[in-house]
């Protein structure tokens, strides 16, 4: 049995373990939260290496990309060098390829029609792949890196502006704690009554989960939501508030859609290779082998034009 284990500064709320056959392996698959503990991160690691096959670093990203860019986040750095055996990885290799087909996949079996519709991306930094998707299909696009990790309300209209202000800032903003940018631990179940007007602006709402979450307004009445890490009790919260469709990035896993750095690992594990191993090229052969498709849940159907808010 292979076994595959995200540590996450997130919330210890949202652990899970589930066994599932991928390609003939079966796997044993774990999320264990440290709420926002960086030294029981750390620790946990440490335990764990060289007894599991991978290993995941949830809530926080070891890179984070933009264009040709990678900027390293120290704190990540820090966690990912504790385990010196296994491999380590927080998902952001995989996302580039998996995110990217996602947008695609959806374009092209007449899902959502990207063309024009206004897209809300909460991170583009953290969603690269995604947004470079967005863009390519003409999605009126706003990137809110500087709304949401900066609270700035400032709408980044292309990934142009989006790489000048990476370079000016990142330099910078990777030194910074990461819980500065991020919500973990106990803050990720909290939600801030802010700029809920970029939402209300929006067609679909796409990103990381927590960032998401943590401005979203009491009413999304008719909105696509593209995600992942979700739960059923977040699934349920976002039918509850008006959500016409969720999309998730990652497939469910007895009811709980993985962060990808999970996915990731098991990808690594499948592949026999080392993370720096694999190329784009290899993530996309194993994603086909896997048949991996996106999760969609329809929870209401789309109104018609003339019965649009």
């Amino acid at each position: 049995m292979k076994r595959v284990v995200s540590v996450s500064i997130g919330s210890s709320k949202r652990d899970k373990k589930v066994e599932i056959d991928l390609l003939g392996e079966h796997f044993c698959i774990e999320r264990v939260g440290t709420d926002g503990d960086k030294q029981k991160a750390i620790d946990r690691i440490k335990q764990l290496d060289g007894q599991v096959d991978a290993i995941g670093l949830g809530g926080i990203d070891l890179y984070l990309r933009c264009a040709n860019r990678r900027y390293v986040i120290r704190d990540a750095e820090i966690l990912a060098k504790a385990a010196r055996k296994t491999p380590v990885v927080d998902g952001g290799e995989l996302k580039g390829t998996l995110e990217r087909r996602v947008i695609f996949y959806l374009q092209e079996h007449g899902i959502i029609d990207f063309k024009g519709t206004k897209v809300l991306l909460v991170s583009g930094m953290d969603r690269f792949g995604m947004a470079e998707a967005l863009e390519q299909l003409g999605a009126d696009l706003v990137i809110g890196d500087l709304i949401f990790a900066l609270g700035v309300p400032i709408r980044i209209r292309s990934l142009k502006t989006l790489d000048f202000l990476a370079r000016l800032l990142m330099p910078a903003l990777t030194r910074l704690p990461f819980e500065v940018l991020y919500p973990t631990g106990k803050e990720q179940g909290k939600r801030v009554k802010k700029f809920w007007r970029f939402y209300d602006e929006a067609e679909v709402i796409a990103g990381d989960f927590h960032f998401i979450y943590r401005h979203l307004p009491d009413r999304i009445d008719g909105k696509v939501i593209i995600t992942n890490t979700v739960t059923a009790q977040d699934v349920e919260e976002l039918k509850a508030r008006g959500a016409r469709m969720l999309v998730t990035t990652t497939p469910e896993m007895d009811g709980r859609s993985f962060g990808t750095n999970v996915l990731e690992g098991v990808l690594i594990s499948l592949s026999g290779k080392r993370p720096e191993e694999l190329t784009d090229a290899d993530y996309e052969q194993l994603l086909d082998r896997l048949n991996f498709i996106p999760r969609i849940e329809i929870f209401a159907p789309q109104a018609a034009e003339g019965e649009k808010r």
